[in-house]
């Protein structure tokens, strides 16, 4: 559990870190555009902080840390959050900069955020087999006739 509370604590700071870049950075480098930069914050507040003090809560009432597949789960989503975020910012900085990145650049970068993608999605799978696993109810073989 206390995993999930740093994990959250850290990713609220992420989130407060990159947002105060974001705003900084584009103030003086004086752009005005859209750039991923904007959406750094937002993932790490809502995919990090957020979905990090949930699976704490979850924890505490089905103890789902107890399970081997809880640490597959954080090890999983936290290498898919960092990844996805890391490709914004490459992606961020080079729309900001107005860099003329390559078409095989530009490729890497979206397939490596596809990659991030990917593993977010695979640790929220295997979060809810593990939390499906803890939950009570009955299964066939254990009602009575």
């Amino acid at each position: 559990m206390k995993r999930y509370a740093l994990s959250a604590f850290v990713y609220a700071i992420l989130g407060m870190v990159f947002g105060v870049f974001y705003r900084e950075f584009t103030k003086v480098i004086d752009f005005t555009g859209q750039t991923s930069l904007s959406v750094i914050h937002t993932h790490y507040f809502s995919l990090g902080m957020l979905f990090f003090l949930i699976v704490l809560v979850i924890d505490k009432l089905f103890d789902i840390s107890a399970r081997k597949a809880a640490r597959s789960f954080f090890v999983l989503y936290s290498i898919g959050l960092n990844l996805t975020v890391l490709m914004l910012f490459a992606r961020g900085l080079a729309q900001a900069l107005e860099a003329d990145l390559s078409t095989g650049l530009s490729a890497s970068i979206s397939g490596m955020a596809g990659i991030g993608h990917a593993l977010l999605g695979t640790g929220v799978i295997i979060f809810f087999i593990s939390l499906l696993k803890c939950l009570p109810g009955k299964t066939v073989d254990k009602v009575k006739p």
